[in-house]
């Protein structure tokens, strides 16, 4: 068993967290006044992250899930806000790149990979949270076109992406039901919300979707009618492991800040790395944060290789990574004392960010639910 990145990989890495040091970081604090620049998004398309997992030929960088992993990561070293806000839109890529027909891949992947336009991904409603195969918005056939009623909530990119990633009732009750349009922005019928006021994630754009009588070409369906639960599934296995790699590069990024500043705060007329107490605790930090890497690149890989469990471990990378996380990070802000509760020092945005992390892409209740419901199928068996 090798647990070395191969050549390729340890340079998709650091070009990611040079990336993410470099560019994405120095701009974190300004960006959750300001917003995600353009530009920086278009830097990002440029170095093959914008369609990461879409084949070659309409721009995709064909990669793996474990490539992603190592990208995320490292962006995530600078702002875990803006990171996430690129997974969400690879996934809506993925989603379209691999179940959209020719022409509509042709259409909308070449902008998406190069960042010229921003995918969203919409499912969550207002009434329906965790239950998303009770979701409400209907897609009714009208001739040519499909015609949208409903509402979708929480959505990064809501009112600034181009395109929406639409999971809709066609049919009846259940999952079976659902099916996957996409929806542009500028449709007759689509408006937005507010801009919804956040803990975290305040660089990302989030509000409501709406859709009044929201007219679309019917060519715009992704796959056949009633496969959109399923497509939306798929989808989140991936979103599972990339938001669980946002919480790795968010948390390092904070252990580094606060190793730094260990070795130039004093108390007692002595540095405070120069405590056994502290030294315990940040190796117990580091320790955690290994053991999770390690737990999500396993889950990467099973993904890579369709692995029949696949989604239980993403599942559980998604609830330990995003879990173990968090935590590295508020430890962080508590050896930092006061100064860690100040903007300056950048360790209690990084804890704001990775806090809905243990909620989005399936709660990580939700994710308990999928390995207990798999342990207990399984059981017997072998």
């Amino acid at each position: 068993m090798d647990f070395a990145l191969n050549e390729e990989q340890a340079a998709i890495a650091d070009m990611a967290a040079d990336f993410g040091r470099d560019r994405l970081g120095p701009a974190a604090i300004a960006a959750e006044s300001t917003g995600i620049d353009r530009g920086l998004l278009t830097e990002i398309g440029a170095l093959g992250m914008g369609a990461i997992y879409c084949a070659e030929d309409h721009g995709g960088s064909a990669l793996s899930r474990l490539d992603a992993a190592l990208i995320f990561e490292g962006l995530s070293l600078g702002d875990p806000s803006v990171a996430a806000f690129v997974s969400i839109h690879n996934m809506c890529a993925w989603m379209i790149d691999s179940f959209a027909n020719d022409e509509l891949r042709a259409e909308v992947i070449p902008g998406l990979a190069s960042f010229e336009t921003v995918a969203s991904y919409c499912l969550t409603e207002p009434g329906c949270g965790s239950d998303a195969a009770s979701l409400k918005t209907t897609a009714r056939r009208d001739g040519d076109d499909y015609v949208l009623n409903g509402t979708k909530a929480f959505i990064s990119g809501g009112d600034y992406s181009d395109w929406y990633v639409v999971m809709c009732r066609t049919g009846g009750p259940g999952p079976k039901g659902i099916s996957t349009v996409l929806v542009p922005k500028g449709a007759p019928g689509l408006s937005f919300g507010a801009q919804e006021r956040k803990m975290g994630w305040k660089a990302q754009p989030t509000a409501q979707v709406q859709f009044d009588d929201c007219r679309i070409p019917a060519r715009y369906l992704i796959g056949a009618e009633g496969d959109g639960f399923r497509f939306a599934m798929k989808g989140l296995d991936g979103g599972r492991l990339n938001i669980a790699a946002c919480s790795m590069g968010g948390a390092q990024g904070a252990l580094t800040k606060t190793l730094t500043y260990m070795g130039e705060r004093k108390a007692f007329d002595e540095t405070l790395d120069s405590f056994q107490a502290l030294q315990f605790r940040v190796a117990d930090m580091e320790t955690e944060l290994q053991a999770a890497r390690i737990f999500l690149r396993q889950a990467a890989w099973k993904l890579d290789q369709r692995a029949p469990d696949a989604t239980q471990h993403c599942a559980m990378a998604k609830r330990f990574v995003t879990d173990a996380a968090f935590k590295v990070a508020n430890d962080c802000l508590q050896l930092h004392g006061g100064y860690g509760y100040l903007e300056d020092y950048g360790i209690e945005k990084i804890v704001r960010d990775l806090r809905v992390h243990q909620i989005l892409e399936g709660t990580n209740e939700i994710m308990r639910m999928i390995v207990a419901r798999k342990l207990l199928a399984d059981r017997g068996k072998g």
